[in-house]
């Protein structure tokens, strides 16, 4: 099994407190970040960054839908990371200062992905596929907190 990993950044118009906020706020804003790839949003225990306890399911292609458990921790300032007690997925929000009222949000994303041949097609699209499905939810993270 070889690690996937797919990485998505951007920069945007709003100092890192905001945008932090924004995206650890799970029983508001975060719903309304995520595109038509997610399905099942449920938060299910806490609601704000470290402790919350969130449900979704994401479906990445027509064929491939994980049903998402995700228990969030804030490891460091500006750090939220999701890990999935349904598999190996962990995905870490990084929020950091970029200049004068800007920050730089980068989500990283990594599981451990299948072997052979198909192992082969998943860590080469994969990261393309949730690489587009992360850019659309910075992208209304950007709307939302540029307001």
């Amino acid at each position: 099994m070889a690690q996937v990993e797919a990485t998505t950044e951007r920069i945007i118009a709003a100092d890192a407190e905001t945008v932090f906020d924004a995206l650890a706020d799970y029983t508001g804003t975060r719903a309304k970040l995520l595109p038509e790839h997610f399905s099942e949003y449920e938060v299910r225990e806490g609601g704000d960054g470290e402790g919350t306890l969130v449900h979704w399911r994401l479906q990445a292609t027509s064929k491939r839908v994980r049903d998402c458990l995700l228990e969030v921790t804030e490891p460091t300032d500006g750090q939220l990371v999701e890990k999935d007690r349904n598999s190996s997925m962990v995905t870490t929000w990084t929020v950091t200062p970029a200049g004068e009222g800007k920050s730089r949000a980068v989500v990283t994303t990594v599981w451990n992905g299948a072997g052979g041949i198909g192992g082969f097609f998943e860590k080469t699209f994969a990261p393309k596929g949730l690489g587009r499905i992360y850019d659309a939810v910075l992208a209304k993270l950007a709307d939302e907190v540029e307001k």
